[in-house]
């Protein structure tokens, strides 16, 4: 048997959409399960719309996300290289045997005379303009110019393409590994362009040539490409390769929440959600796009929630860690329909997955949000018991400022608007009384302060439930955070004693105003 080989061959023109990533995720997992390769090809045939520093971008998204290539351009193989434009004199080598063998032909004609040809076939109420083979024969190209014509334009380097050449009424059949035997009608498939008037090739002819001399053993792509299929595996017979032609399947497509068509990378700022998996920026127009890393996503919880985006193990498990996908993933329990994207989900892995891992695996990424925040963190330790006292608390790793920074600063603002109604002097007397009494409290432990509070709030014949929402205030600022007593263990007893005369300053004097 074969070993395993597949790639995700993504282009360097923007951000990596996380269906993008979900097609990484998919191949990678394949790859894993079976021992073999996870290979990183960029296709960058299209200079017109390459993106500088798109490609290390797109590397960084595979780390972040933890599924490393084997090879690509940052970690050489023996099937390098792995960029289609340091391989383009391979590509004219197959696209000329194509000619030869009477598969392809070159064209001659320029962008003017196309356009004037599509404009002909519009004003006849034809609705298939594309350069086919009802109307190759009308056109300049080596099908209907003399031999010696076409040695001569090519002699003289006359800016040419050379194009397949699909002959009508025949049918294409292959079998996708999730949608089972597709045949595929060639009447509406146009002569697609395999090598361009630059030299570069076309998409169609480079996967095609690159798949084979990388032997890569699987092609799973988007569904997207699922109308190029006849194209690429016509060319896979007609270059007498297609014993070597890998297997096929096309991956359903990511949907906007509505399931109203595929989400595109314009819907993330629509809808209020990151559709790339880090921030990209664009070069050109500067425009600096959120992604799934910045808004607090654990790289854990992103690649979960790709995983059973479309695919499931068959049991009703939804939190799987990435050796567990890879042992239970296959490609026949892919789904062949589209998956809504559902933000609101996302989010809840995320929250599982805070919640699963050790707090020490995101602390520094939690230090580094704080530290933006203007938060001084001088003891690590102090912060790890933070950590996993508010976890619970956080849906995103952005959420941990609001929940721990007034441990390490005294807060901002004091919401006593939310207590200050219900104010009197008996709760004014209670914390005067607290006060003295944490002054003399040698176990600074959440149990025995707890046991303290609810003691003196007997004594005053007031029920403790009425007194810990000052106290939350008075040590946090407002409605949130953790258990009160945690809260002032962690906070220590000189802050904690602090921030509670601080408050209780507050009430005393708005009590007194409004009296």
């Amino acid at each position: 048997m074969k070993k395993v080989r597949v790639r995700f061959a993504p282009s360097p023109t923007g951000g990596l959409h996380l269906g993008g990533v979900r097609t990484a995720l998919y191949n990678y997992l394949f790859a894993k399960k079976h021992n073999g390769d996870f290979v990183l090809r960029v296709e960058d045939t299209d200079q017109n719309r390459y993106v500088e520093g798109a490609e290390q971008y797109i590397i960084d998204c595979l780390t972040w996300c933890g599924i490393l290539p084997d090879e690509g351009p940052h970690h050489e193989g023996e099937y390098g290289p792995y960029r289609q434009s340091e391989r383009k004199d391979v590509y004219r080598k197959y696209a000329e045997e194509l000619v030869k063998k009477g598969h392809a032909y070159y064209a001659f004609d320029t962008p003017e005379e196309i356009e004037s040809l599509r404009e002909k076939l519009k004003s006849e109420g034809k609705s298939n303009l594309q350069y086919g083979y009802h109307v190759r024969n009308d056109m300049r190209n080596s099908l209907t110019l003399p031999a010696e014509e076409t040695e001569a334009l090519l002699k003289i380097n006359f800016p040419h393409v050379i194009r397949i050449k699909i002959e009508a009424n025949e049918f294409v059949s292959f079998r996708d590994m999730i949608r089972g035997d597709i045949q595929m009608d060639t009447s509406s498939v146009d002569d697609k362009v395999l090598i361009k008037a630059d030299g570069m090739p076309t998409y169609h002819l480079a996967v095609v040539v690159d798949d084979y001399l990388m032997k890569i053993t699987h092609a799973f792509r988007g569904e997207e490409w699922l109308p190029s299929a006849p194209v690429h595996v016509l060319l896979w017979k007609y270059l007498g390769l297609q014993h070597h032609m890998p297997e096929w399947a096309h991956f359903p497509l990511i949907l906007k929440p509505d399931g109203n068509g595929k989400l595109s990378k314009r819907d993330g700022e629509r809808l209020g959600f990151p559709v790339f998996a880090m921030q990209w920026k664009d070069p050109n127009t500067g425009d600096l796009l959120k992604g799934f890393k910045e808004l607090g996503f654990l790289p854990e919880a992103f690649i979960n929630l790709l995983a059973v985006l479309g695919w499931n193990d068959g049991t009703e498990q939804e939190i799987f860690t990435i050796d567990e996908l890879i042992e239970k993933f296959s490609i026949e329990r892919v789904h062949s329909s589209g998956a809504k994207f559902d933000f609101e989900k996302a989010k809840w892995f995320n929250h599982e997955w805070i919640k699963k891992l050790p707090v020490t695996n995101y602390q520094s990424s939690v230090k580094k949000l704080l530290q933006e925040s203007s938060v001084t963190i001088d003891d690590e330790n102090k912060l790890e018991k933070i950590l996993q006292l508010v976890k619970d608390r956080c849906t995103l790793l952005t959420d941990f400022v609001l929940q721990s920074s007034f441990f390490f600063k005294f807060p901002d603002t004091i919401d006593i608007t939310a207590v200050k109604p219900k104010w009197d002097d008996k709760k004014n007397q209670f914390f005067v009384e607290l006060i003295r009494a944490y002054e003399f409290m040698n176990q600074w432990q959440h149990d025995e302060l707890e046991k303290e509070f609810k003691e003196i709030a007997a004594a005053n014949q007031i029920k403790s439930g009425e007194l810990m929402l000052p106290l939350r205030i008075m040590l946090v600022g407002g409605k949130f955070g953790p258990g009160v007593f945690h809260i002032a263990e962690l906070l220590e007893k000189e802050e904690t004693i602090k921030r509670i005369e601080h408050g209780l300053s507050l009430l005393i004097k708005n009590h007194k105003v409004a009296l």
